[in-house]
């Protein structure tokens, strides 16, 4: 059973964080998986990563590009895992228990990239922390440090 983080922003934005928690993920070996709500944020994220660093990239891919099995992190809409991802990054308020079912489930971790400071996500963030902990599933809590770091604020279950 995967452990299940929850990456609480208070000072960057998702798109800031994503790539520094994938370029963390990748030098583990890890495959990961983003998934999103919308196919409009996917393609954002899609450019954003080919981009985000003037002297690297991500290598990553979506349905467009085929081949889904190959590619190192997928962005994806669905809760399927082609990739067979060690660790899946879920945004945009995507749901995470239906993507721990059977295959579909990362190997490692499964993280909830929520902004803080929207309210809709801070309020979908806590509902999927209790169903979450109500299924049995382990949770680890990190929150924004001022410095951009992040800090341990919470674990289920309790130790």
């Amino acid at each position: 059973m995967p452990e299940i983080a929850f990456y609480h922003l208070t000072r960057a934005t998702v798109e800031q964080t994503l790539p520094t928690l994938l370029e963390r993920s990748r030098a583990r070996g890890w495959r990961a998986i983003v998934q999103a709500m919308s196919d409009v944020r996917l393609a954002k994220l899609d450019a954003d990563l080919w981009s985000y660093r003037p002297e690297s990239f991500l290598p990553h891919g979506t349905k467009a590009d085929g081949a889904p099995e190959a590619q190192p992190i997928y962005l994806t809409c669905e809760t399927d895992n082609p990739n067979d991802a060690e660790v899946r990054f879920f945004i945009e308020g995507a749901r995470i228990a239906p993507a721990l079912a059977g295959s579909s489930a990362p190997r490692e971790r499964a993280a909830l990239v929520f902004d803080g400071r929207d309210d809709a996500e801070l309020a979908d963030a806590r509902a999927q922390w209790k169903e979450l902990r109500d299924l049995g599933y382990s949770l680890v809590y990190h929150q924004q440090s001022e410095s951009g770091g992040w800090e341990e604020k919470a674990r289920e279950p309790k130790s």
